[in-house]
């Protein structure tokens, strides 16, 4: 039976004072290096209130988001449990150093609870009473962390309290997601039901924010005023359960890249160590991180350092959270593009619900695919549909250009010799009506792309309109940013044959009858797939090399053909 102990909701500090802390912070830092600080503060004041006026319109920036996200992460602790661990118990334990937010539980490698103070001093108290493993044979690495295991000198109940609460930690399997979906009453809320199955959690977040913070305390053994910050898919909504956790060490603070040099008088500077390239620092950085990660990290395994990719990275795993991990350094363009996609989802509900059918359509037929290779990926996928809504009429979200006109001075942001400007302010970006269907916006996904002319023209969001290939390439979907690069410039005409083929099949399913009806199943009887759920399942369309529109053979026995293997499910397994 599961618990009734309530769990705290969480609170967060006042958005004033949140907003001051920041300030100061920023006037420290730019202190310790020398710069302007009335400029520096001007500057973040702009920012502030860029941020203020777009919560008052009901939405929060990402730059919010993550801040709140950091503060709760660094008042959390990640606490490896014993197996039978009382709930009750440990609450009334914990609540000994401090009053608790929020916690929850998740199996990775065994029990695991994140939990969250109301406070920074409930976590020192805790660590304060913390003690070192008694070992015998082997030698400890003196390096203590909010990594903690729960350790119980009691004896242990014979038939401990069964009935913890588990939050999922990756996606429900494809067979079962489709008999979820093929229960559902429209093909619009069939898409509604998979966002909601498949899309990152609250407490999932947290989760990932918490281990950037754990990581950061290894760092900032060599870099103190450094931050390790989640990007991509962990934080753009976008981000599906049990995807990769992406992060950057940031030492933007330290780097000299934003620094404001004094006009005149006197001023001291810092003596710093040279190197020939941005990149060679990066390297050396991450090189020794990865040392410290290895060596001193705990939890964190498999540490691999791949310097040389054009994006130098360290991969590892981190064991009590389960995340595949990749740490790169100061990694601005990435952080935009991760900005701009939260912007374009916030804006219209329909996005993100779009993106993440697409993409689940995609994997199940694979068109994406986690191994490195010629496939499709879910960036690309994402552009894709990003570019499809802005050529919807009226279009439903605008392009990059159109929100670089509408930036601020505050918004303005060139990186590396790249315009990353656009605006960040919510309340300046008028929509157009646009009332489509998302039953109606999937099917005209799969038309515009089945008859899209991938020889001659490629995918541009920045502008919202086919432009010419500049390169020979099957497909051809520009970087938003880095306008010179293709981001899909791996896959090869065969994958691409495939997601055209592909994209044919769907869009036909889509308007048979046969489909297109929901199929009512008894009390405990397996639900026939219908409207959403029959595109995911197996589609013959594998080795075709390219088809035009043909004849269509019966739909009955084609769906019949489609059904089948789904006809006789093999029972299920019993938690």
């Amino acid at each position: 039976m599961a618990s009734s102990l309530p769990v705290c909701s969480l609170s967060v500090w006042g958005r004033a004072s949140l907003l001051r802390c920041s300030r100061r912070t920023d006037t420290v830092i730019h202190r310790r290096v020398g710069t302007n600080t009335t400029a520096a503060r001007t500057e973040s004041t702009r920012r502030d209130e860029n941020v203020l006026t777009e919560e008052t319109n009901g939405r929060k920036c990402l730059h919010t988001l993550l801040v709140e996200r950091q503060e709760q992460a660094e008042r959390s602790v990640l606490i490896s449990c014993q197996s039978g661990t009382s709930e009750k118990k440990l609450f009334k334990f914990l609540s000994k150093h401090g009053d608790v937010e929020k916690y929850f539980f998740y199996e990775s490698y065994g029990l695991n609870a994140v939990v969250e103070f109301a406070s920074r001093d409930g976590v020192a108290s805790l660590l304060e009473t913390a003690t070192i493993p008694a070992v015998n044979h082997e030698s400890l690495v003196p390096f203590k962390s909010r990594l903690l295991s729960l350790r119980n000198l009691s004896s242990v109940d014979a038939n401990p309290p069964s009935g913890l609460q588990f939050q999922p930690q990756s996606t429900v399997p494809i067979n079962e997601l489709i008999q979820r979906l093929s229960q559902e009453e429209s093909i619009d809320q069939q898409i509604i039901s998979l966002t909601e199955q498949y899309q990152i959690t609250d407490e999932n977040s947290r989760l990932r924010f918490l281990v950037c913070s754990l990581l950061k305390d290894v760092a900032a053994a060599y870099f103190p005023e450094c931050t390790i910050k989640p990007f991509g898919s962990s934080v753009n909504g976008f981000g599906k359960l049990g995807c990769d956790l992406d992060m950057f060490l940031d030492l933007d603070s330290i780097s000299g890249w934003n620094v404001k040099m004094p006009k005149s008088g006197l001023f001291t500077e810092y003596q710093m160590k040279r190197a020939s390239s941005e990149r060679a620092v990066t390297q050396s950085v991450l090189s020794v991180i990865g040392e410290c990660l290895d060596h001193f990290g705990p939890g964190c395994v498999g540490v691999q350092k791949i310097l040389n990719a054009r994006c130098p990275l360290l991969r590892f795993v981190h064991q009590p959270s389960g995340f595949q991990c990749d740490l790169t350094a100061n990694n601005r363009v990435a952080m935009k593009s991760t900005e701009l996609l939260y912007l374009y989802g916030e804006l219209d509900p329909r996005v993100r619900r779009l993106v993440f059918t697409v993409r689940c359509w995609a994997r199940a037929h694979g068109i994406t695919s986690s191994i490195p290779g010629a496939w499709i990926s879910n960036f690309s996928l994402t552009v894709m549909v990003l570019f499809f809504l802005q050529k919807r009429n009226p279009p439903i979200i605008p392009t990059l250009d159109q929100l670089r006109d509408l930036a601020g001075p505050a918004d303005k942001s060139v990186i590396e010799g790249n315009d990353c400007t656009f605006v960040s302010d919510f309340t300046k970006i008028q929509l157009r009506r646009n009332t489509e269907t998302l039953e109606h916006l999937l099917y005209e996904f799969f038309e515009f792309y089945a008859t899209f002319a991938f020889s001659r023209m490629s995918v541009d969001i920045r502008k919202g309109k086919e432009q010419n290939k500049p390169e020979v390439a099957p497909l051809h979907i520009q970087n938003p940013f880095e306008t010179a690069l293709n981001v899909s410039k791996n896959v090869n005409a065969t994958q691409l044959e495939r997601f055209v083929a592909l994209c044919q099949e769907s869009s036909w399913l889509l308007q048979q009858s046969e489909t297109n009806t929901p199929k009512r199943g008894g009390a405990g009887k397996v639900h026939t797939p219908w409207g959403l759920s029959t595109l995911l399942l197996p589609l013959q369309v594998a080795g075709i090399k390219s088809r035009k529109r043909r004849k269509r053979e019966p739909a009955s026995e084609r769906i019949k053909s489609l059904l089948d293997s789904l006809k006789n499910p093999s029972p299920k397994k019993s938690s």
